[in-house]
C-alpha cells in the first residue's frame, strides 16, 4: 500500500486523475470502477479538462460504478436534474463530457424488480470485462467501502444493503437537504458492490479528503483489520492500492509517502 499526501484537495484529486489518466493512455480498453459523492467531483472535473484539452479518450473504456440507492433512478416521473440518483450524478459530473460509449457504462439499477438477480448479473458482468483494472473509491465517516455498512462481511458480493444512521445522516446533509427532500423520504437500502468484490480489483484508489476523515483513515489503514470498519479491507488487498490524501485527512496517520 502506498499513502501519497498533497497538500489539498485540488492537489489530491489532480494527482489521482493523473492516476487514471495513465492507465486510460496505457490501456485504451481499461475497466475502472468509480465511485460518487463530493469527494470525486475535481478528479472527474480533471479528467473532463485532459479529454478536451489533450484528448484522454475513453472511447474504448468501460466503467462499473460501486453502487446506487434502490428505488430511484432516472425512470422516475421527475426532472432529470432534480433526482438523486447515482446515475444522474456521474451523467452531470463526468460521462456527458466525455466520449465514452453508452454501452460501456455499468451502474446499478435502483429500479431493478429482481434486485437480487441484477445483484448476482452484475457480477458476471464485471467477470466478462476481464475484472476492474482500477476501482476508485472514498470512505465513510464510519469507515465504510460503498455502501458496505459497519458489520459487512469482508468477502461479500453485490448484493442490497440497509443504510446505516451515519450514511443517511451524511448523505442527507450533502445532497437530499439542497434537493428539498425530507430525510424520512430518503432511499435506506441500495445496491452496492460488495467488498470481496473491490479487493478482486486489480488496483485500488481511495481518496479522501479534510481533517474530519482523518482519524477514520488512519483506523482503517493502520488499525485492525475489521468488518466494522470495512475500508480496513484494503490491507488485505493482493494487489496495488493507493490512498490519496490532503494534508488534512493525513494527520493522524504515523507513515506515509509525500
Amino acid at each position: 500500500m502506498e499513502i501519497i499526501i498533497r497538500k489539498d484537495y485540488g492537489q489530491m484529486s489532480i494527482s489521482a486523475a493523473e492516476i487514471i489518466a495513465g492507465l486510460v493512455k496505457d490501456k485504451p480498453d481499461c475497466v475502472i470502477g468509480l465511485a460518487t459523492g463530493s469527494t470525486p467531483i475535481a478528479t472527474y472535473r480533471h479528467l473532463i479538462h485532459l479529454h478536451k484539452e489533450q484528448g484522454l479518450d475513453f472511447s474504448n473504456v468501460k466503467t462499473f460504478n460501486l453502487d446506487e440507492y434502490l428505488g430511484i433512478g432516472i425512470d422516475l416521473g421527475r426532472p432529470y436534474e432534480t433526482d438523486q440518483s447515482y446515475a444522474r450524478f456521474m451523467h452531470e459530473e463526468l460521462f456527458k463530457h466525455i466520449n465514452i460509449k453508452k454501452e460501456n457504462i455499468h451502474i446499478p439499477d435502483g429500479l431493478a424488480k429482481e434486485p437480487e438477480k441484477f445483484c448476482a448479473w452484475y457480477e458476471e458482468e464485471i467477470k466478462k470485462a476481464g475484472g476492474i483494472d482500477l476501482q476508485l473509491l472514498g470512505i465513510g465517516g464510519d469507515g465504510h467501502l460503498a455502501f458496505n455498512e459497519p458489520g459487512s462481511s469482508l468477502f461479500s458480493r453485490t448484493r442490497v444493503q440497509a443504510l446505516a444512521k451515519q450514511t443517511l445522516d451524511d448523505n442527507f446533509e450533502s445532497f437530499y437537504s439542497k434537493a428539498n427532500v425530507k430525510r424520512e423520504d430518503m432511499p435506506h437500502y441500495a445496491i452496492t458492490m460488495g467488498v470481496g468484490t473491490i479487493l478482486e480489483s486489480k488496483h485500488a484508489l481511495m481518496i479522501a479528503s479534510g481533517a474530519k476523515k482523518a482519524g477514520i483513515i488512519a483506523e482503517a489503514l493502520e488499525g485492525c483489520v475489521t468488518s466494522k470498519v470495512t475500508a480496513s479491507a484494503l490491507q488485505l488487498h493482493p494487489g496495488r492500492v493507493t490512498v490519496m490524501l490532503d494534508e488534512g485527512a493525513s494527520s493522524k496517520l504515523t507513515w506515509s509517502i509525500n
